[in-house]
């Protein structure tokens, strides 16, 4: 895209949402598609952006407490581009043509409607017939079962995502990559350890009754923006809100929200109490100089450490033990903050610790977990209501997705109930996760992939090692509803074929989606605005190729194809999601059993939470000379930050740049000003940006509120410069640390 398409840098822009998101649903709602975006905000779903959670039964634009209101600019987003008309690329556009456009130009370009196959040598994309391309799933699918493998996201439902697990290993495969993988996989790893439940443990009704916050690693003004409506009526009953990240995000200081609009709209509400920025990637020094704080001020739950956790002895020690000098060295923040920060946490009735990608995509990411936990563990804050942890997640059912089994990592009393459906063992082979997956895509180990939904390209490292590794699939399926630019540059060697379907509020049948604060609910059918469209749904092409390879035995999977009986089975097979089977007589949608802790007994062997001391990391950086540049060359290296613009879900980009942080364009990066001065710059002059994997050249200098050393660009287009250091207990890339240097050539 040229530069040109940008949005205007506003420096006066002091106040997050506000007025500006306004404007965007007038624009959006009184365009010539309006009346059909008001029709999908009304109809009975889930939300299609983040997992938040609105939608559903109760109405669009109610939540699970039954609050109104309860709609944001993401959803609009979300929303205006499912209604777009039909692509018409592949009679267009060659793939080189295609290759070149951005994000938000593939986004573009229009909704799916026939299924598309790119063959081996060709520079086109041309429509192919369902019987032929179900020949080639058969064919391609029967191939050795550890050379067959999946990817997904979280746009999907409960059904699709059981489906696609079932298929795969009643076909005796394990390789169930999916995109938490990207980015949540940690909370998971991490979590379960602790608790034994690897979601959040509180509800949007604990929230409510909670006096602090301690907000982790998140952008939620841009991401979640619903979750500030939380904030805000948190912080006017006198609470407290502490933030935590090495940039000031200015809607964590100070949020306008349409929601109250007389009290917040126009003056903006006051979100942070306290702003700490640390430097990326030290959550476990910062966490430990609060627990040295908090064990210093006589501040710690000691009765409740001994009755309801273990380990909790080593984790003390190791906060008595670490000098303030090797704490505030790492983590970059002062005693003083830290004690503050712990006073807050330790004299607050009910705290809520709540944390994003900035904590989780770390090489030491499961160790972040364990020190925020721990943590709450020595307050007393988990397993009471108003308390707990609570990870944020992205895509609006990328949760259930891990619920109904695809992960690698099965839960056993899942694996029992799964064999007994199936009448016989599942392999114990270990599966790919997602960067496990392009390994042995890039060794030549995969011959079919099936993407249900995302951008298995894009999400990625190292955009070129991945391009590379995907060209070694004989044949990949991609299930979307647009476009994307893994569909043009994720080729496959023989087959790569677009299968499309139908948005979530279009399908013919219900649907359910799990929310981050774990409730579940049903989505009623829905019809298309495509005219002459030959889509599908992602239950009817899952079960339809099962079916074809497998017949009707053990499992009659074209009876799948009725979701109702297909919740029959997730009650049966799935634990906790025991209310599904009577969710579509009685409409009634629920919280999932054994996973919302009021009371500090939790699902492990000892029903104690466990505890873990954590090593400090070593946050060095390389020089300029690591990188191959000569001493005669002004550079500064920065440990870089990978983030979405405020228009912006997940690899998918709605608007070029971000007002919020006064970055006009894709190619910029927001630098703190004495970084820039030690080169002897001014913002807006153009520099190079260099990792280990590549570089990108004439990026846009913006001067930020970013601590020293650090810096941010945009995902998912600064991906192609660097490998990421990989956290090896939870497979996530650390995408919020990753080294380069900066010059101008």
């Amino acid at each position: 895209m040229d530069e040109n398409t940008q949005v205007t840098p506003d420096k006066q822009i002091q106040v997050g949402g506000g007025m500006p998101v306004i404007q965007y649903w007038a624009e959006k709602t009184l365009s010539p598609d309006g009346v059909k975006i008001w029709q999908t905000l009304f109809h009975k779903s889930a939300c299609l952006s983040c997992a938040w959670g609105t939608g559903g039964q109760k109405g669009g634009f109610v939540n699970e407490d039954g609050e109104v209101l309860q709609r944001c600019a993401k959803s609009v987003e979300a929303i205006a581009s499912e209604l777009q008309p039909p692509a018409k690329f592949h009679k267009l556009y060659n793939l080189e043509q295609l290759q070149n456009l951005t994000s938000e130009e593939a986004n573009n370009l229009g909704r799916l409607t026939h299924p598309l196959i790119r063959r081996a040598g060709s520079s086109v994309y041309k429509e192919i017939s369902w019987e032929e391309v179900y020949q080639i799933a058969e064919t391609s699918l029967r191939k050795s079962p550890e050379r067959i493998a999946s990817y997904s996201s979280g746009r999907s439902s409960n059904e699709a995502a059981y489906l696609l697990q079932l298929m795969m290993r009643s076909l005796g495969s394990n390789n169930l990559a999916d995109c938490s993988d990207l980015c949540h996989a940690a909370s998971t790893v991490g979590l379960k350890q602790m608790f034994g439940s690897g979601t959040s443990m509180v509800s949007l009704e604990d929230l409510k009754k909670s006096d602090c916050v301690v907000l982790i690693g998140s952008n939620a003004p841009a991401n979640h923006p619903r979750l500030m409506n939380e904030l805000i009526k948190l912080r006017s009953r006198g609470g407290k809100v502490i933030v935590i990240n090495p940039i000031v995000e200015v809607g964590l200081v100070k949020f306008a929200s349409p929601a109250f609009p007389l009290t917040s709209l126009l003056p903006g509400s006051e979100i942070s109490s306290l702003y700490i920025q640390p430097i990326p990637g030290s959550d476990v020094a910062l966490f430990l100089g609060i627990q040295k704080s908090l064990i210093s001020q006589n501040l710690l739950q000691l009765d409740y450490l001994k009755n309801h956790t273990i380990g909790w002895q080593a984790v003390l020690e190791q906060a008595k033990s670490t000098s303030w000098e090797t704490i505030t060295q790492i983590c970059g923040v002062s005693k003083q903050e830290i004690e503050i920060a712990a006073q807050i946490i330790g004299t607050s009735q009910s705290v809520i610790f709540a944390w994003a990608m900035g904590a989780t995509q770390q090489d030491n990411g499961v160790d972040n977990i364990f020190s925020i936990a721990n943590t709450a563990l020595i307050t007393g804050n988990a397993g009471k209501i108003g308390a707990g942890t609570m990870p944020i997640r992205g895509h609006s059912n990328v949760q259930g997705f891990g619920s109904m089994g695809v992960t690698i990592h099965l839960k056993e009393e899942i694996r029992l109930t799964l064999e007994k459906l199936l009448q016989r063992p599942l392999s114990r082979v270990p599966g790919y996760d997602t960067r496990g997956l392009i390994a042995a895509a890039a060794s030549n180990q995969i011959d079919t992939l099936i993407c249900l939904g995302g951008n298995l390209y894009a999400a990625n490292p190292d955009l070129n090692q991945a391009k590379d590794a995907l060209a070694n699939i004989e044949t990949i399926f991609y299930i979307a509803t647009k476009p994307n630019q893994g569909h043009f540059h994720g080729l496959a060697k023989h087959n790569t074929i677009i299968i499309p379907v139908y948005a979530r509020f279009e399908n013919p049948h219900k649907t359910t989606t799990e929310s981050g604060n774990n409730f579940v609910r049903l989505n009623d059918e829905g019809t298309t605005h495509l005219k002459d469209a030959n889509l599908i749904s992602e239950v009817e092409f899952i079960t339809e190729i099962a079916h074809r390879i497998q017949g009707d035995t053990p499992v009659n999977w074209r009876k799948l194809q009725d979701t109702q009986y297909v919740r029959q089975l997730i009650a049966q097979t799935i634990p906790g999601y025991e209310k599904i089977a009577e969710i579509d007589q009685e409409k009634t949608e629920f919280t999932i059993s054994q996973r919302i802790f009021h009371s500090p007994q939790f699902p492990t062997p000892t029903g104690k939470a466990s505890m873990f001391a954590t090593p400090l990391p070593q946050l060095t950086l390389p020089t300029p000379a690591d990188f191959g540049l000569p001493s005669s060359i002004p550079a500064v290296v920065v440990a870089l930050i990978t983030g979405r613009s405020y228009s912006q879900h997940n690899t998918v980009v709605y608007s070029p740049g971000d007002k919020y942080r006064s970055m006009p364009h894709r190619n910029c990066i927001l630098m703190n000003i004495q970084d820039v001065e030690s080169l002897g710059l001014t913002e807006h002059q153009r520099v190079t940006v260099q990792g280990d994997a590549g570089k990108l050249e004439q990026v846009e200098i913006i001067y930020g509120s970013v601590r020293q050393a650090t810096a941010l660009m945009f995902y998912p287009e600064v991906n192609v410069i660097f490998k990421a250091r990989i956290d090896k207990r939870s497979g996530t890339p650390a995408y919020k640390r990753v080294p380069v240097v900066i010059y101008q050539e």
